[in-house]
């Protein structure tokens, strides 16, 4: 075999197949094509780029050991990617997840703007579960402690499935958690109504309705959330503009609304867009 022939057929073949799908009319058009293919332009040069390291913080046993977090987010956080029984499973930390965490166990709000996977979710939905166990184990009244706002209902999907992940395996005291979007048949609206989640996963457009409907469905699930201890924005920097502004009213009549004047919300809001 001629590797240099080989290497000419392939290349040929390749140009074929790539300029089957286009026949161009203009000549300086198709000069300009010939031009790069004449110089072997078939692609884009290779690009580059580097992982980001994330500072450690810890593990989840640490905030444990410290009597902050309850003893069952050990058995729900667990790190996914580590299998057999007998190797450790403590879910560790990067330095903005404990962060977060410790803000949140403070009633703090705050903005977490870091990389496309980083634990952006962990960094609410820790201290989230934390507070529905707790409040479980304290013999509570079941109701919709935290409301979790995606811009589209793909990410609230996506969400569900993660924490399907951490909270399927089941414990004592599961926190529940639902999705409210519109995407949801009238069975499962009844359900959501009478047996409200710890957590609501839903969009700023179907919070709005919530808000202002009035039939007995949608005031009741809003009523549900009375006492509200977490409001999340997901995707921050979606939240411009006009549009902006409309979710910052939003937030305002929801707070005066449900909210305990004595005992705010932790606000969160996350992007992997957002640097200032």
């Amino acid at each position: 075999m001629d590797v240099f022939d080989l290497d000419k057929t392939v290349i040929d073949r390749y140009k074929a197949f790539a300029r089957s799908f286009t026949n161009i009319r203009s000549p300086e058009l198709n000069a300009k094509v010939d031009e790069l293919y004449a110089a072997k332009r078939f692609w884009p040069e290779p690009l580059i780029q580097l992982n980001p390291h994330y500072a450690g913080g810890g593990s989840i046993q640490d905030f444990i050991d410290a009597g902050d977090l309850e003893p069952e987010c050990a058995e729900v956080f667990r790190d996914l990617s580590v299998s057999g029984s007998d190797r450790d499973r403590t879910l560790k930390l990067r330095k903005h997840q404990q962060q977060a965490v410790g803000y949140a166990l403070s009633n703090q709000s705050y903005a977490v703007t870091t990389g496309t996977g980083s634990g952006k979710s962990l960094c609410f939905f820790i201290p989230i579960i934390d507070a529905a166990i707790k409040a479980r184990k304290a013999g509570d009244a079941p109701r919709t402690r935290a409301i979790v706002i995606y811009p589209m209902n793909a990410l609230a999907n996506s969400q569900m499935e993660e924490l399907r992940r951490y909270l399927g395996a089941g414990h004592p005291h599961t926190p529940t958690f639902a999705r409210y979007t519109g995407q949801e048949g009238a069975d499962e609206r009844e359900r959501i109504k009478n047996n409200p989640p710890d957590i609501l996963l839903t969009n700023f457009m179907m919070l709005e309705l919530l808000m202002t409907r009035q039939n007995d469905l949608d005031r009741k699930v809003i009523e549900n959330c009375r006492g509200l201890r977490f409001v999340v924005l997901d995707e921050l920097h979606t939240y411009r503009g006009r549009q902006g502004a409309d979710v910052a009213m939003l937030m305002r009549r929801l707070k005066a609304r449900i909210g305990d004047p004595k005992h705010p919300p932790v606000c969160v809001g996350t992007s992997a867009t957002m640097a200032s």
